[in-house]
């Protein structure tokens, strides 16, 4: 109270100092007036105290009643803690106890269960990846689930859950023995999905219209293969599908399609021969020449040495085979003497030499070429893949054997047209000598009847 006295007074004291100096400010006033105004003031001030006191008061009861009221709420939480502390060790006890018991029940089934969670596990794994769950889909999220239930200690595996398992892994073994036929969507070249019959091998292989399909376990879809195999590959999945009953062979992929991927992707003889460059094609233009000179070669040879067997049961010489041109030197001196005459022929025979031998000598030389050009692809190719090396180092081994692979490639090509071009060569060859010979030992026949003449 004596604090809200004093500032009134101090209040008052400023107000009227207030009002004195407004009012000397604006006109001189007298005492009289000066004192009613601050009289006035006073009385004023007075009321306006007195409401703030009371104001003060019902306040201040205000704030006790609300003081009292959260010391209540704090005492009512301090023994809730309490209760709760107590009932927390009580359970906690309560639960070792249980835990103990629990343990001592279970006993070996402790073992079990260990058992089941990790053939669920194992189970979850090979079904994720096995084909057969192309066609039962799920599989791996039941086994999922029951590994995670074995795995806690408030969840235990009830009969039906155990059967579930033995029920999944017989299915999986009597899958992996059957072919079965069934509708699902396919993706196909560009994307869109197609219904289509499937045809399933066991756990080995998806085929569709003739074609080997690849199972995503990730996305569950069944797709085309990008790359089919080889035809005979095809064939037989085409006569596997069309088949009703009986055995057909089939190509199946033990590994559930990995080798499968590791075969489309070898290189075919087109793009094997692609890798062989402009040293390759080379090559290939040199051996298709050797070929069709020594085709060329085979069939005049063949239809020589026809004409000169018919010219050999003939005793009149003709002019359409090199024996029947070489004979009619005979006739043609039929007086000189037999020296001469030997020589005549021999210039006959050298005349029907270089018919009869032609080409060869090119046949020859490009046996001997093209495996230098494949060396010579060999060495370019290795040079590329030194330098790659160089630029991208040695951490990647494909980049390497990739390398390699490719400039191998020209000297299989130079191989593979020189070796038959030397057979090629070998046989002609010899086809030309031996009617070089006949040609000799008629004409040596010649020289020995005109020698007996003369003699």
């Amino acid at each position: 109270m004596s604090f809200l006295k004093s500032f009134s007074r101090k209040a008052l004291f400023v107000s009227a100092f207030a009002l004195s100096s407004s009012a000397f400010a604006e006109k001189a006033m007298d005492l009289d007036s000066l004192l009613k105004t601050l009289e006035a003031g006073q009385v004023a001030q007075t009321q306006e105290n007195k409401q703030r006191e009371a104001q003060f008061k019902s306040q201040e009861n205000q704030q006790i009643r609300m003081l009292n009221e959260l010391k209540s709420e704090r005492n009512n939480q301090l023994s809730r803690s309490e209760r709760m502390e107590t009932q927390f060790e009580e359970n906690e006890i309560k639960l070792g106890n249980l835990s103990d018991t629990l343990s001592k029940r279970m006993g070996s089934l402790k073992e079990l269960f260990g058992v089941l969670q990790q053939a669920s596990g194992d189970a979850s794994s090979k079904f994720r990846t096995s084909v057969v769950s192309a066609e039962f889909a799920n599989r791996s999220d039941v086994m999922d689930e029951m590994a995670k239930k074995m795995g806690s200690t408030s969840k235990l595996a009830s009969i039906e859950d155990i059967e579930k398992v033995w029920f999944e892994l017989q299915r999986e073994m009597t899958e992996q023995g059957k072919v079965s036929r069934y509708t699902s969507e396919v993706i196909v070249d560009g994307g869109s999905k197609v219904s289509k019959e499937v045809l399933r091998v066991g756990a080995f292989n998806l085929i569709a219209d003739g074609k080997y399909l690849t199972y995503s376990p990730e996305t569950n879809t069944i797709a085309e293969l990008t790359r089919q195999p080889v035809a005979r590959f095809q064939q037989s999945a085409a006569d596997l599908q069309g088949a009703t009953s009986g055995k057909v062979d089939f190509a199946l992929d033990p590994t559930g399609g990995s080798i499968l991927g590791l075969l489309v992707q070898a290189p075919n003889t087109k793009e094997q021969v692609e890798q062989g460059g402009v040293v390759g094609y080379v090559i290939l233009a040199v051996g298709a020449l050797a070929l069709l000179i020594a085709l060329e070669r085979f069939v005049s040879l063949m239809l020589m040495g026809a004409k000169i067997k018919r010219q050999l049961k003939d005793k009149v010489a003709k002019d359409d085979n090199p024996l029947g041109r070489v004979m009619k030197v005979k006739d043609q001196y039929p007086d000189v003497a037999y020296d001469t005459l030997e020589l005549k022929l021999s210039e006959a025979i050298l005349r029907e030499m270089p018919k009869i031998t032609r080409n060869l000598t090119l046949i020859k030389i490009i046996s001997v070429v093209a495996p230098l050009l494949g060396l010579l692809g060999t060495v370019t190719g290795m040079i590329n893949t030194f330098q790659a090396i160089t630029l991208f180092g040695t951490g990647d081994p494909k980049l390497m054997a990739g390398g390699i692979s490719t400039a191998l490639v020209t000297t299989v090509l130079g191989l593979v047209v020189a070796i038959p071009t030397v057979f090629l060569y070998t046989i002609l060859n010899t086809r030309s000598r031996n009617l070089l010979l006949i040609l000799q030992e008629q004409s040596a026949g010649i020289i020995a009847e005109r020698s007996e003449k003369g003699a």
